[in-house]
Order: structure tokens, then C-alpha cells, then sequence
């Protein structure tokens, strides 16, 4: 009997394990990308306080 018991099911766990890492990794991108845009927008505010002295 082929596709019974835990062999049947490990495909279909390891392709739910892929799509929550994927998911977490794409997560992860998101805040990156917010934290870059916010350090961007300091490094600016410091720069133009900087130049106004």
C-alpha cells in the first residue's frame, strides 16, 4: 500500500513547512525593507539638522 501511514504524509508536511518558511521569509523581507526606509528617513532629519547649524 503505497501513500498510507507517515511516508504518504511527509510530502504533504515538508510543502506546508515550505509555505510558512516562504511566508516568514517574505515577512521578514517586509519589515527590512520598513526599518531600511525608516533609517533612510533619520539619516536624512540628522543630516539637515547637521547642515543647519
Amino acid at each position: 500500500m503505497a501513500g498510507v501511514g507517515l511516508i504518504g504524509v511527509l510530502p504533504a508536511l515538508l510543502f506546508l513547512f515550505y509555505l510558512v518558511i516562504a511566508g516568514l521569509i517574505l515577512y521578514a523581507l517586509i519589515l527590512f525593507i520598513r526599518l531600511a526606509r525608516r533609517g533612510i528617513e533619520a539619516l536624512d532629519i540628522y543630516l539637515r539638522d547637521k547642515r543647519g547649524r
